[in-house]
């Protein structure tokens, strides 16, 4: 576009595509030169400016908003309109002021709340902490979902020593030269020139926006990327307007809609041509025609004067007890204590009330595993030593409660939280057992946890991650107790008595050794190797004489795996002295060599773990949320499919599968697909597929059309598992998903890093957990935990399904009928565009008589309870098929609305033709015919509501027969003397209820009419649930049959997986920080003390203190 007026001669100033940011640290004058942008985010979706054109503009995108507009330049026009132009004004604008009013209070709820967290708001070079070394703690569990994260943001000795001092003050000096802004959250590339010398920067230097500091007073940074441009937000994507498939659908019908009223209006036009043709002369004497006017200009303004008439086929009246359906139903959702989380105080929110209905129809979810599946809760739950099993076993899993914790009392420096059940344990302890101990002296000694130790006796561990904390605080709690720790010592209490043991040499962990092995010198000097990890690997580096206790601990570790538990195997060596200091030797070498280092050092470590003694087995429970297992399989029995979209690693992300009953034994485990088909595929799989791979299928291949293919394979699985994905990638699933399966998806998380797939799914729920509340905020519906799910969906989503499909149906019947009768009586009042119905009558319809009845339908009806609904999460699917409401269910609904009419119109015309009253007296009049026809249609729609309704309440009650008694209160006292009197233009219809309503032929014609018009309604539904009854008439018919409640399903406890699989869990989530632990760096320089910048000391930020063994970087509880 932008070439084309060029080439016109027009001056396009083309936005320059930034290719890299260069910084300054304080100066301003040259850092605004390049207009970055600045650190402002909007999350609202109006301002004060843009809400009233840009929500009129969306309201006007509905066409029946937009079709009143022009029904109202009709009604302007005298020689066409039959009715007042307030008939249309009034309505409208209710209905605009209503939806302003609803989506103002939308917006204003979306208020970005984030500034309330101590998180960081903008992308920062860390320049300088108060803690050694600018070691600082963070917790990004806003970004990757992971509220274990442990980083050294440590730039280098030379820029800590001359940059760190007053990194605040005007003097400092030093410029930045990175990347442009972008989505990758695992990469960044720049370089740092301070004072003439110039440092490479990656991603270890930088904190990202949505980071939480945790444990750190203060750190000073250099603003890279600030607002728009920070990782996270480019990760969100953009608000969308999100509409349901109703919504979409009611366009659709609208549009049809009108169709059919211009070709009802031509019909009725070309009649009007055809009488004038031939009938109209007869009548010129006393109706005298206008200078010009023929037939076919009288044809002409017929039609618009019809399309004023008919337009109750799409009454305005239908988005106003839209929008009031929507925000009951969102109230009952907000109101239920049942969705209400009494620990956190957080009840659920419907946060958007134009979305309750496509709650009943989702098809697939996808959701984040950290803090929305598990409580990123790590408790230590059983062992193996020397072949003997301790702890409880899955069989005793659920008697835990009743069994009796073991009394840590004896150990003053245990931490309280932690809970175990097996008594035997700490006896053997107690009584010294060799090997008890130096499993325990082992979990005490290998690994890379940092203690701190505030106040004598209170240690907190900052773990880097949750799982090496638990085995950490195991250990403190039977006897050895990790203390404290310097580049070369490592400082226990075993048993009470203070121990040092000297810091050789840590071997690191990372995800191709999946082990990590310490040397350490106790002080009778001994040389030992501790090791653990995953038992397959342990395994191959065992010494011939551990193969029988190879064996009892590997049936040990079958059965923790049975029972969902993350195991390791722990094994020890004994090392010579002479044969330590040649392999130190060898160490150093490979650790200074500039090529494959990595690769030399495996090597090296592969020398040294070899011929080990076996010591047993550890099993830690990854603990799920409440009722996770249970909602899953309540949801798959609806035949909603899960997938599961996680940062984690792939070990991580099988087991929770597995602890959640997605993934079965009986499932293959990683695979590919060859079959064409889903009826092709024999069994049942599992898919399970990392980050990596959907960069290759969903980016690369997008050009060979593999997306497709990863979409049949996945939809071919019962379960899909996405594992290490990218905020981006997890969008980017849901669209592949939403954009070519028919289907409605829900996304469910928690974290800043599910919000871009939040906002993409058709439904985004946020959970108000640990990971902060960004994906709340951008959610349209919010709780505090993942099993309120089925509820969501099952109860309030179904019903608000049922009730809306209930009320469409409905409401279209109502009015069809109400204009049909409109379309025969033209055809006996020469198509001159007379109302069959009284003025009055057509205004109060559907704004009085017919309005509450439906909406109290609406609101409160349920084909079942909540109970029963969730005996039977079956009824959910035929929301999926959309069976309730659809085209075809449209077309059912117009031809029994003709049908109706039919019937409404041609009995009362023949019972009124040539009749008399009692007295003999001449009732056949138009009057009274209107006076019968619309009474009738009154009756036999609000008889037709009592047979649609399943479930009712003193409010139905109240609606309906009050409805029917405002409409003859109305009728007597619009027909009354008094009324014509005082406004005798306007109440013509005098006396006309006194003479009509007081013979009995025009009661027993009522009765006749409405009998005839539910009879068909009555035959049909009779014939079809004795010959082919619904999923719905079933369990109908088992409510009545049952006549009573269905007690409360029995708690069900999680059931365990019997599973030969074992997945050692990783105790480090990336590369380990051995090298960080033994370089001494972190103690060399003091810690750095400065004035308090803020002297609030009430605040979270204040207050952070990490978990004893849950994750280093959580706030403590307060005792």
């Amino acid at each position: 576009m932008g070439s084309l007026l060029s080439a016109c001669g027009i001056n396009v100033k083309e936005k320059k595509v930034e290719e890299e940011r260069h910084l300054r640290a304080n100066d301003r004058e040259f850092n605004l030169l390049f207009k970055y942008a600045n650190n402002a985010i909007k999350t609202s979706k109006y301002n004060v400016f843009t809400f009233l054109p840009l929500n009129l503009f969306e309201q006007f995108q509905r066409l029946a908003n937009a079709y009143f507009v022009f029904l109202l330049i009709l009604q302007l026009i005298p020689q066409i309109s039959s009715l007042s132009w307030f008939t249309t004004v009034v309505p409208l604008l209710l209905v605009l002021s209503i939806t302003l009013a609803k989506d103002l209070s939308d917006d204003i709820v979306k208020i970005n709340l984030s500034l309330l967290f101590p998180v960081l708001q903008a992308d920062l070079l860390l320049l300088s902490s108060s803690e050694p070394l600018n070691l600082i703690y963070i917790e990004t569990a806003e970004l990757d979902g992971l509220v274990s994260k442990h980083v050294n943001v440590n730039i280098n000795l030379f820029i800590c020593y001359y940059c760190v001092p007053e990194p605040s003050s005007a003097s400092l000096s030093l410029s930045v030269r990175c990347e442009p802004p972008n989505n990758r959250l695992d990469k960044f590339t720049g370089t740092l020139t301070v004072r003439g010398e110039t440092f490479a920067l990656d991603n270890e230097r930088i904190l990202l926006r949505g980071c939480t500091l945790r444990n750190t007073e203060w750190c000073f940074g250099l603003v890279v990327f600030g607002g728009p441009d920070t990782k996270l937000i480019q990760n969100s994507g953009k608000s969308i307007f999100k509409r349901t498939s109703i919504d979409r659908l009611m366009n659709v019908l609208v549009i049809f809609i009108f169709g059919f009223l211009a070709f009802l209006c031509t019909i009725l036009s070309i009649g009007n041509a055809i009488w004038e043709y031939q009938e109209g002369n007869s009548f010129i004497t006393f109706l005298p025609r206008a200078d010009g006017a023929n037939a076919s200009l009288s044809a002409f303004l017929t039609f618009w004067s019809y399309v004023i008439i008919l337009n109750t086929v799409v009454p305005i009246s239908l988005y106003v007890s839209v929008e009031i359906l929507r925000l009951g139903n969102s109230y009952f959702i907000d109101w239920d204590c049942k969705m209400y989380h009494v620990k956190s105080n957080t009840p659920a929110q419907a946060r958007t009330t134009t979305l309750n209905e496509e709650l009943g129809q989702i098809k697939y979810i996808f959701s984040d595993k950290t803090g929305t599946l598990t409580q990123n809760i790590m408790t230590f739950n059983r062992c193996s030593i020397n072949g003997k099993s301790y702890g409880k076993s899955s069989k005793s899993w659920h008697h835990h409660n009743k069994t009796e914790k073991v009394d840590f009392s004896w150990n003053s420096l245990a931490d309280p939280k932690f809970c175990f059940h097996d008594h035997k344990l700490v006896e053997a302890v107690k009584l010294g057992s060799p090997e008890v101990q130096a499993f325990f002296r082992l979990l005490a000694l290998c690994h890379t946890v940092m203690p701190e130790e505030k106040t004598e006796g209170e240690l907190f561990y900052q773990a880097q991650s949750p799982d090496e904390g638990a085995l950490v605080t195991a250990a403190r709690n039977f006897g050895f107790v990790f203390r404290s720790r310097t580049p070369e010592t490592i400082s226990l209490v075993e048993m009470g008595m203070p121990t040092t043991y000297e810091l050789l040499a840590v071997l690191d962990f990372n995800n191709v050794r999946k082990r990590m092995s310490v040397i350490v010198r106790s002080p009778e000097g001994k040389l030992t190797l501790y090791c653990k990890g995953a038992d397959t690997i342990i395994y191959e580096r065992l010494h011939p004489s551990s193969s029988k206790l190879m064996e009892v601990t590997t049936e040990h570790l079958n059965e923790y795996a049975g029972e969902g538990l993350r195991t390791l195997a722990l094994a020890y060596k004994n090392l010579d002295e002479d044969e330590f200091e040649k392999w130190k030797e060898r160490h150093h070498e490979a650790s200074t060599t500039l090529e494959d280092r990595e690769a030399k050092l495996d090597t090296i470590y592969e020398e040294i773990e070899k011929d080990l003694l076996l010591l047993g087995a550890s099993a830690v429970e990854d603990k799920l949320q409440d009722g996770v297992p249970q909602t899953i399989e309540q949801l798959a029995k609806a035949d909603i499919k899960i997938w599961v979209l996680t940062g984690d690693k792939q070990e991580t992300a099988e087991n929770i599968g597995y602890s959640c009953n997605m993934l079965r034994e009986e499932m293959k485990e990683i695979f590919i697909v060859a079959a064409n088909t889903a009826e092709e595929v024999d069994g049942e799989y599992g898919l399970v597929i990392n980050g990596h791979s959907l960069v290759r299928e969903i980016a690369f291949a997008l050009q060979k059309d593999m997306h497709l293919e990863l979409l049949r394979t996945a939809c071919m699985c019962q379960t899909v598992i996405c594992c290490r994905v990218t905020p981006l990638q997890k969008a980017q699933v849901v669209e592949l998903v939403k954009k070519h399966k028919k289907a409605v998806t829900l996304a469910i998380g928690d974290g800043a890093n599910d919000v871009s797939m939040v906002k993409t799914a058709h439904i985004g729920v946020g959970i108000s957990g640990q990971e902060g509340m960004q994906a709340v905020l951008s959610s349209d519906f919010s709780f505090a935990q993942f099993r309120y799910l089925q509820r969501l969906l099952l109860v309030h989503g179904r019903w608000s399904y049922l009730r809306m499909c209930k009320f469409l149906r409905y409401f279209f019947y109502k009015n069809f009928t109400f204009t049909f009768v409109h379309f025969w009586y033209g055809f006996f009042c020469g198509f001159s565009a007379q109302t069959v119905y009284d003025e009055w009558f057509i205004t109060l319809y559907n704004l009085v008589y017919a309005a509450l009845p439906v909406i109290g339908l609406s609101l409160f009806d349920q084909d079942v309870n909540d109970r029963w609904s969730f005996q039977y999460p079956q009824l959910y699917a035929p929301g999926q098929l959309n069976q309730y409401f659809s085209k075809m269910a449209f077309a059912r609904i117009l031809l029994h609305s003709c049908y109706s009419s039919l019937v409404l119109f041609f009995i009362p015309w023949a019972a009124m033709c040539d009749t008399v009253r009692d007295d003999g007296k001449d009732i056949a009049d138009y009057q009274s015919f209107a006076l019968l026809a619309q009474t009738c249609l009154l009756i036999a729609v609000s008889v037709q509501m009592g047979l649609d309704t399943y479930y009712w309440t003193a409010v139905n009650q109240f609606f309906l027969w009050g409805s029917l008694s405002v409409y003859f209160a109305v009728t007597f006292t619009m027909y009354s003397n008094g009324m014509y009197l005082i406004f005798t233009s306007s109440f013509p219809f005098t006396g006309t209820a006194r003479n009509s309503l007081n013979q009995p032929n025009v009661w027993l014609t009522i009765f006749l009419t409405t009998i005839l018009c539910i009879l068909p309604v009555v035959a049909k539904r009779f014939l079809f649930i004795q010959l082919k009854p619904t999923i719905n008439d079933k369990v109908r018919h088992e409510v009545r049959q049952a006549k009573a409640v269905p007690p409360p399903p029995p708690r069900k406890f999680p059931r365990r997986r019997i599973s030969t699989r074992r997945s050692g869990y990783a105790f480090s989530h990336a590369h380990g920080y051995g090298d960080l632990v033994t370089s001494g760096r972190f103690l060399r320089i003091p810690v750095k003390s400065r004035p308090a910048l803020f002297h609030h000391t009430d605040t979270p930020v204040a207050d952070s203190t990490p978990q004893t063994y849950r994750t280093i970087f959580e706030e403590a509880q307060s005792p």
